[in-house]
């Protein structure tokens, strides 16, 4: 399986700390070493790099560990391949373009038997499900939101059906974005924590390592962090229950489905 990270904030923000955390868990704390990915949007334009290396060996991870790199919208994942070789293109977060927007996503988990027609328009670079799955959510967006991407009820309503649709093949846990907003559906294992003031200090669960944020962050800042697991010991992280499914839009939540409705 993989891990996911995600980060959604209301003035672009550092991902150091968690990274640093997240990247200790591909190949130091935990096995997910068949390399890492992530991405971030400047000015609306997604950036994404890929290391088919472990994340805890990697000299590039640890730059952007300790660069403290900025967006107000992140996306990480470290893999553990079970579907794909271990290759660049097969390095999540992977990226295609739907009306005139980047849209970023990487996913947790297997699919078995999920083979979904795709048309030119949306087709895998690499022989993984995880973006035969993207490649098909696109696709079904582009057919059934005529009101694009600024129908956001709609497009929350529909990615929950999609995903559910996918998530009968197996484990399907994902974070997706398209700049705006951060979409993350369940069937497995997600959490995630607000951060807004009063900001405390909060310690790592994978590396000895603390951080007062009230030292990082102003009165009118707050944050969403998203992982597969808890990144702090001591942060009250909520867990997602199996199909549900939340979308958060500059560090707040901003429409949820909650499990069994």
């Amino acid at each position: 399986m993989c891990q996911l990270l995600g980060m959604s904030c209301k003035q672009p923000a550092s991902i150091g700390f968690s990274f640093e955390g997240f990247r200790a868990r591909g190949g130091l704390t935990d096995e997910h070493k068949d390399g890492w990915g992530i991405a971030y949007y400047r000015d609306q334009q997604a950036q994404v790099i890929l290391d088919e290396s472990p994340a805890a060996e990697s000299h590039l991870a640890e730059a952007i560990q300790k660069n403290g790199l900025k967006s107000k919208t992140i996306i990480a994942h470290i893999r553990k391949a079970t579907v794909g070789e271990v290759k660049l293109n097969n390095c999540h977060p992977f990226q295609r373009n739907l009306w005139g927007s980047d849209w970023l996503f990487c996913h947790n988990g297997d699919l078995k038997g999920f083979n979904p027609f795709l048309d030119d328009e949306f087709h895998p670079e690499g022989d993984t499900d995880s973006e035969q799955a993207f490649c098909y959510l696109l696709q079904q967006l582009k057919c059934h939101v005529p009101g694009g991407i600024n129908d956001t009820t709609s497009l929350f309503q529909w990615l929950n059906h999609f995903s559910e649709t996918i998530a009968a093949f197996g484990t399907f846990n994902i974070i997706l974005s398209n700049g705006e907003w951060l979409y993350s559906y369940c069937s497995t294992h997600l959490s995630y924590v607000e951060r807004k003031f009063p900001f405390s200090k909060v310690t790592l669960i994978d590396r000895e390592i603390s951080l007062d944020l009230s030292e990082h962050n102003s009165h009118d800042d707050q944050m969403i962090v998203i992982a597969t697991k808890p990144l702090t010991a001591n942060e009250d992280w909520k867990v997602f229950q199996r199909g549900e499914a939340r979308l958060f839009k500059d560090g707040e939540l901003h429409l949820e489905r909650l499990s069994g409705e």
